[in-house]
């Protein structure tokens, strides 16, 4: 038998009881109840900013095309885009699809895949001196994409 009385719902609370210091803490609005959640805690600053990969692909697009002495307009007309969008790839505002990257490489004489190796190669030489450690395994020779 219950020592409850009959219309009087019984509490179990799912939660540990508050800490002293939150005891004395001001109440979550009603509407605003839900479960308590650990302070978010922020991953510590990277040493060094890694490149983006829009910023890698653009500094190999200006490389090949000067090394071409070729002008913007040359490229765009050939690879059939804009000339602003073009200067705006080669300086790593815009995020080209896959399709402009192709054409912009075909355009300097270029395939898709010796672009993207050309940005994997930068890629990996701003990477070593962060790291600051020498390679003891075999370099990796792969490459990866992701939309």
């Amino acid at each position: 038998m219950s020592n409850q009385a009959p219309n009087e719902a019984r509490v179990i609370p799912l939660r540990p009881a508050a800490a002293p210091d939150q005891a004395t803490a001001p109440a979550r609005s009603p509407q605003r109840q839900g479960p308590a959640f650990a302070p978010r805690q922020t991953p510590p600053a990277p040493t060094s900013r890694e490149p983006l990969w829009r910023d890698l692909v653009g500094d190999v697009l200006r490389r090949e095309r000067l090394a071409q002495e070729r002008t913007l307009k040359e490229v765009a007309d050939a690879a059939r885009i804009s000339m602003p969008y073009l200067s705006e790839l080669e300086r790593g505002r815009k995020e080209a699809s896959s399709e402009v990257l192709a054409a912009a490489a075909r355009a300097l004489g270029l395939g898709l895949t010796d672009l993207l190796s050309l940005a994997q190669d930068e890629l990996a030489r701003s990477a070593r001196p962060r790291t600051g450690r020498s390679r003891t395994t075999a370099p990796y020779n792969g490459m990866c994409l992701a939309a």
